[in-house]
């Protein structure tokens, strides 16, 4: 069983304190309503009451937080998990890092910071895909991290197979999302349309190299 109380977990935990205690220390100067949804072009379009929107995000990184770090005490294959530990750490620790951040965002708009935010979430998206995407190699079979079809359960090798090929993708996913910093309109339309790709890719990729293991046992057992 991993243990999940160890000195690194100091990181992500005191990420989300800071995040409350930010929230906490603003609150008096906050306006009554703050930004909680941007559209496309980078505009405020939705507003949250004072307190859910102080308090939503910070809980938010709180539950991603307890949940990776817990679910693999549930996970039938929970003992893989110390053959990826530190990656498993680094991922849920950039998770934290990207709703701290995410936060912090909405409470400067709040306060009447200018700062489109395509020129934040772009950057931040990409970094997160990228970090994605250089884990994915590194992840071991489980039932609730990494790319989980029905072929790449069945078997480790396809298993790894995949999440080398799909960690490849991801990275060039975060890569291309960047590409929406100069194509500001179309800017969400680029990041959705590469991440669906490598989703989509790597849910196909699985399939075909399930298919290629069968038929070489199966010819080497003929």
């Amino acid at each position: 069983m991993i243990n999940n109380f160890t000195r690194k977990e100091l990181l992500p935990v005191a990420l989300i304190v800071f995040a409350f205690i930010i929230g906490l220390v603003l609150y008096p100067e906050l306006p009554e309503q703050i930004p909680s949804h941007w559209n496309a072009r980078g505009e405020v379009d939705a507003w949250s009451g004072k307190t859910f929107g102080v308090l939503f995000l910070p809980a938010i990184a709180l539950g991603v937080y307890l949940l990776m770090t817990f679910l693999p005490l549930i996970d039938p294959l929970k003992k893989n998990y110390a053959r990826f530990a530190l990656p498993y750490y680094w991922l849920r620790t950039i998770m934290v890092l990207f709703l701290v951040l995410l936060y912090l965002y909405s409470l400067g708009m709040a306060l009447g910071t200018e700062f489109n935010i395509n020129y934040f979430i772009l950057p931040a998206f990409s970094i997160l895909f990228i970090s994605i995407g250089l884990v994915l190699p590194k992840v071991k079979k489980n039932y609730f991290v990494g790319i989980r079809t029905p072929w790449t359960l069945h078997s480790e090798e396809v298993w790894d197979k995949t999440h080398r090929f799909g960690g490849k993708l991801f990275v060039v996913a975060g890569l291309v999302a960047l590409v929406g910093l100069v194509f500001p309109n179309l800017s969400f339309s680029i990041f959705i349309a590469a991440v669906l790709a490598a989703a989509l890719l790597s849910l196909v990729y699985s399939y075909f190299a399930y298919r290629k293991i069968k038929e070489s046992n199966n010819n080497s057992m003929a």
